[in-house]
């Protein structure tokens, strides 16, 4: 506070009058933000550092344009900061807020391939070639030279074989 100001000139924030600002502040941050949920979170800091610094804003003064002033402040200042930072790469595991987890699932790949393993050869190689790897029946037969009605009846066997073995309806 200045030696010559007086309390009533001094933090004199009028809240009402402040408050009547508020959607004004918001079109102004979404200009600048052009992002909504960025903007409103631009104009709760520069309400918050507005309330802090109360005691800078001297009464009679403009209360629009230090509000306009706080937040253009604010957001450039953040763009400042954000530019210092650096952000990770878009594979980084960082980006991921969470990963599913995996056991129940390597188990059940460990079981299923355990089944698979445990085929006749001509009915392995057959299940790999179309269901694992993905391969055509045509090319699967070309593959293996076998008739395209062999292979699929080959991988239709050996899906049944395994869903028995593993005890379930399907894999």
């Amino acid at each position: 506070m200045r030696i010559d100001q007086t309390d009533e000139e001094a933090g004199c924030l009028d809240p009402e009058e402040t408050v009547e600002w508020i959607p004004a502040l918001r079109a102004f941050a979404r200009s600048l933000a052009r992002n909504a949920e960025e903007a409103d979170d631009l104009v709760q800091e520069t309400l918050l550092k507005a309330i802090r610094h109360r005691e800078k804003f001297r009464q009679g003064t403009n209360l629009r344009a230090w509000l306009f002033t706080i937040l253009r402040n604010t957001f450039y200042n953040g763009r400042v900061k954000s530019g210092r930072e650096r952000p990770g790469d878009e594979d980084c595991v960082s980006s991921n807020p969470w990963t599913a987890p995996t056991q129940e699932w390597s188990i059940r790949g460990n079981e299923v391939m355990a089944a698979v393993d445990r085929l006749p050869i001509h009915y392995r190689e057959m299940f790999i070639l179309v269901v694992m790897l993905g391969e055509s029946y045509e090319t699967s037969a070309e593959i293996c030279e076998v008739a395209m009605g062999t292979v699929k009846s080959r991988v239709n066997r050996a899906r049944a074989m395994i869903i028995e073995d593993l005890g379930d309806r399907e894999v």
